[in-house]
């Protein structure tokens, strides 16, 4: 494993939701495993007005409350501080840098500092800015890095602009831009699955694979969100980052060595090689949709409009699926399928490989007797594990043959850590693995891929929004998009397969 380095975290927009609920426990797994560096601490940034200790107080509501992890945890808040500071102030900026210098100085902390921007997306240029006035951006006493959330611009264009700033500023391999789809293992272990296993990647093609699906389905709606996500959609929400990144490293060649140069450029590869979508082939290639009112469970269900901060007209998609191909070697003529929503029947992330049928249906004729595709499901989320579908002959007379499973749940590893997505990215960001982050380039040949499609909806109101009653699948219409085939309909069980299983 890589060393890691003394240095301090700074989290801007410290007070808010993301830093409580996700990035402080993920910080504190790590000091509990031992994985940070005994000269560390965190800097929370923001500008509400809190001392010390009132951050440290706020700091424990995530964290662990059993007797058994209290003395870790006492140790591990005095490693926290806060700095109240009017970000977008750029005459306040040495007040952070000399309370930088201080802790480092009683600390015993080499001057090396990692900036966390989780703050609204119009601070992205404007923080790097402001530090780089105070020569904050400067590598020459100690590394300096940048993580951006998502999203990374809301267009093309936006995006363009927002990297050209960054980089005024702070080098390329100084800015870390965080998915954290890809810091779950479960999308690790697809770069292991294909390349670790012989019996794989030979059939990792479009002489062996029919399709390709992959679903990120959630079952909440907008919640309190409605009014940011009125302005998003499941396209820039979704697709443009999460699972565009997801078909990458579905798609990719297999890179020369195991390090992020080389697996970012097979990944950015894979984005050159997609096939345009012009705008006038959207409405056919192109399915979004909107959640309506409806009964879960005997429930009453808010239909999307008429959700808290939701425009009454609105007709922002909150379901989307795409049929799209990849122009390459590998992948000619095989179809791509992605679809995600909100208020659907479960929350499940997977990606679906489904193998072409044998050539000659030599066990019967009959549709009963035909087995199925095999298929090889990889499970992001929940209960994470690999599902191999194939076909088994039922016991007794004749040859009637029957789909079984074979599956591997990462629970069953037993005594092994699960890192959160935080986890594994905050860790490599501390030892300059940019491996899991997304590179500018990508980042915006993804807006370029998908800009065609944003356009095609401005500009013609006749593409249609479909309802769908909140709690199904999505609009019918979507099973029309797979020729010849069906979308898998997955269970929280990675197991529990089927069309009409208990969610």
């Amino acid at each position: 494993m890589n060393h890691t380095k003394p240095h301090i975290l700074v989290i801007f927009g410290a007070s808010g939701d993301l830093t409580k609920r996700k990035l402080i426990p993920a910080l504190f797994d790590l000091y509990k495993q031992k994985l940070l560096p005994a000269q560390f601490a965190v800097l929370g940034v923001s500008r509400t007005e809190l001392s010390d200790e009132e951050f440290r107080n706020r700091m424990t509501e995530f964290l662990p409350e059993e007797e058994t992890h209290q003395s870790v945890v006492e140790e591990f808040l005095p490693k926290l501080y806060y700095q109240p500071l009017a970000t977008d102030d750029g005459y306040e900026y040495p007040i952070l840098r000399d309370r930088l210098a201080t802790i480092a100085k009683q600390n015993v902390i080499a001057e090396n500092y990692i900036f966390y921007l989780s703050t609204p997306p119009k601070l992205y240029d404007v923080i790097p800015a402001n530090l780089a006035s105070v020569e904050l951006n400067k590598s020459d006493d100690g590394f300096r890095r940048l993580i951006v959330e998502k999203p990374f611009g809301t267009d093309l264009a936006s995006a363009k602009k927002l990297n050209k700033k960054l980089l005024h500023y702070f080098d390329e391999d100084q800015i870390y831009r965080i998915d954290h789809y890809l810091g779950k293992e479960s999308v690790q272990n697809m770069l292991v699955t294909r390349f670790a296993n012989g019996i794989f990647e030979p059939i990792w093609n479009h002489n062996f694979i029919q399709h390709v699906e992959i679903t990120s389905a959630e079952s909440l709606g907008v919640e309190e969100r409605g009014g940011y996500y009125d302005q998003s959609g499941a396209m820039r929400d979704m697709v443009q980052n999460h699972l565009m990144q997801l078909v990458g490293m579905v798609a990719m060649e297999p890179p020369v060595v195991i390090e992020a140069d080389a697996i970012r450029n097979e990944v950015l590869k894979v984005f050159q090689s997609l096939r345009p979508i012009k705008e006038d082939d959207v409405a056919s290639q192109v399915i979004r949709g909107q959640y309506t009112e409806s009964h879960i469970k005997k429930e009453l269900v808010k239909g999307y409009r008429q959700e808290k901060g939701v425009n009454p007209e609105s007709r922002t998609e909150t379901f989307f699926a795409m049929k799209f191909f990849i122009d390459n070697w590998r992948w000619s003529g095989v179809p791509f399928y992605i679809r995600t929503g909100k208020k659907l029947p479960t929350r499940v992330t997977e990606v679906v490989i489904h193998f072409k049928k044998t050539p000659h249906h030599l066990f019967g004729t009959s549709q009963a007797s035909q087995q199925t595709s095999n298929q090889l499901i990889i499970r992001i989320q929940p209960d994470e594990g690999i599902l191999l579908k194939f076909g088994m002959k039922v016991p007794g007379a004749g040859f009637r043959v029957q789909t079984v499973n074979m599956d591997f749940h990462y629970d069953d590893l037993a005594d092994t850590h699960l890192p959160s997505a935080y986890e594994r990215l905050l860790l490599d960001c501390m030892q300059g693995d940019a491996t899991l982050y997304s590179r500018g380039d990508a980042v915006e040949k993804a807006w370029a891929y998908v800009q065609p499609i944003l356009d095609a909806w401005q500009n013609n109101p006749d593409i249609p929004v479909y309802g769908y009653p909140a709690g199904t699948w999505g609009p019918e219409v979507t099973d029309k998009l797979i020729e010849g085939g069906s979308w898998r309909y997955p269970c929280k069980n990675l197991s529990d397969d089927g069309n009409y299983c208990e969610l």
